[in-house]
């Protein structure tokens, strides 16, 4: 990530401003929006990965256990946790609604979604 932030703002200090003396302002403005935009990118894809892993291994224990001792497993947790911690902050609660990208890349997902995708799955 740090070196493809400083590939850019290499390309954007000598292509677009031309400066061919050393590293000018240019180089890093550039660098320092190019590691934020990549660092965020970075962020979106890791959280991806772990979402969907975290259903992989939900799978995987009701292939073990049985998908009804694996959900009410999930219940007894979701029970076990005190009510403020049940409740997170989503941006559904700004009018906007679930299930959109940004409930795609929530690190961990919730209980909820967790036993949803259980109850849906086919085995």
């Amino acid at each position: 990530m740090i070196f493809l932030a400083r590939v850019v703002g290499h390309t954007v200090d000598r292509v677009i401003f031309k400066n061919e003396e050393g590293h000018g302002p240019a180089f890093w403005i550039a660098t320092i929006v190019a590691e934020i935009v990549f660092g965020l990118l970075a962020t979106i894809i890791v959280m991806h990965f772990s979402r969907q892993r975290e259903f992989r291994a939900d799978a995987g224990g009701a292939k073990l256990a049985g998908r009804e001792h694996m959900i009410n497993a999930l219940e007894r947790l979701r029970s076990a946790m005190p009510a403020r911690c049940r409740t997170r902050w989503r941006p559904s609660h700004l009018g906007r609604r679930r299930g959109g990208p940004e409930e795609a890349v929530h690190d961990p997902p919730a209980l909820e979604d967790r036993i949803a995708a259980l109850k849906a799955s086919p085995f």
